[in-house]
């Protein structure tokens, strides 16, 4: 529609140029030039500047060429981040103001959710008396601990990482990255997270509160380790399978050694398998 617009815009600029200042149609637009839109602006502001040429048609002029063309334009316009492949879920049914948050904590993309609940539903399951089911209401509260801790993580490494991730093509469109929030918009979004988080540390007995506390240490310096050392996937195992102490705490108050290690180590090795798979396929 732009477009239809400024073509018409054009051809009433070219015969008004034409009357006013007795010059043809070629030499206004050159043969050569595929795209004279610029040519007639820069035309019309000379006239607008020698007051042959009324402003309110200039003014028309400038507002016609400031409709975006595109369906790329009008989305970043709009606030939105381009997709690339497809909408998801949170831009179907979320508010606009709310879109660039769930991007930040990734809603749209729960495994790493998952792959930091199970070591937690693990050691739950483990800590329940023989022939009882696990409890269920710590499960729930450690599941939204994971999404809430999971996010956190995701929203420091956004933060720590928005100069180089807009050098990389898989993570330019990040919301920080690409400007659609600011690094203090991200600052406060994590305090949030932290907060509900807390909310839920509370619910546990005084030992894990502690324990899921000193997780922290490793959820903030996880980011850093990509720069520092060539064994990420390794600090990512140490931080992602801390729910394998935490679980077992919550249910008994202390930690078994003979049985959580073993639990945390082998998550550990887990975590080293498919996240050196997941570095080679990005």
């Amino acid at each position: 529609m732009a477009s239809f617009f400024l073509r018409r815009a054009s051809c009433s600029a070219t015969r008004l140029l034409s009357s006013s200042l007795s010059l043809s149609t070629a030499t206004i637009i050159p043969k050569s030039n595929p795209n004279p839109n610029f040519i007639y602006h820069h035309h019309l502001l000379q006239l607008s500047r020698e007051n042959k040429i009324a402003s309110p048609y200039l003014t028309f002029i400038k507002e016609i060429s400031t409709i975006p063309s595109t369906k790329k334009e009008q989305k970043q316009n709009s606030g939105e981040l381009p997709n690339r492949g497809g909408k998801s879920w949170i831009d179907v049914h979320l508010p606009r103001q709310v879109r660039p948050y769930a991007h930040l904590a990734r809603l749209d993309k729960p495994i790493g959710t998952w792959l930091l609940a199970w070591p937690c539903m693990w050691s739950i399951s483990l800590a329940a008396e023989p022939g009882i089911l696990p409890d269920f209401k710590t499960m729930a509260l450690f599941g939204c601990g994971a999404l809430l801790l999971r996010g956190a993580g995701c929203t420091v490494n956004d933060l720590l990482d928005r100069d180089i991730d807009t050098k990389v093509e898989r993570t330019k469109l990040r919301p920080v990255a690409s400007g659609l929030l600011t690094p203090f918009h991200g600052l406060c979004f994590l305090g949030f997270q932290l907060f509900l988080g807390l909310g839920i540390l509370l619910q546990l007995n005084n030992y894990s509160r502690v324990l899921g506390a000193s997780s922290l240490l490793l959820v903030f310096s996880y980011p850093l380790m990509k720069r520092f050392t060539f064994w990420p996937q390794a600090y990512l195992g140490l931080t992602f399978n801390w729910g394998a102490l935490l679980g077992w705490s919550a249910v008994k108050g202390s930690l078994d050694p003979a049985i959580v290690l073993p639990l945390y180590a082998s998550g550990v090795f887990w975590t080293l398998v498919y996240d050196t798979i997941y570095a080679h396929q990005v």
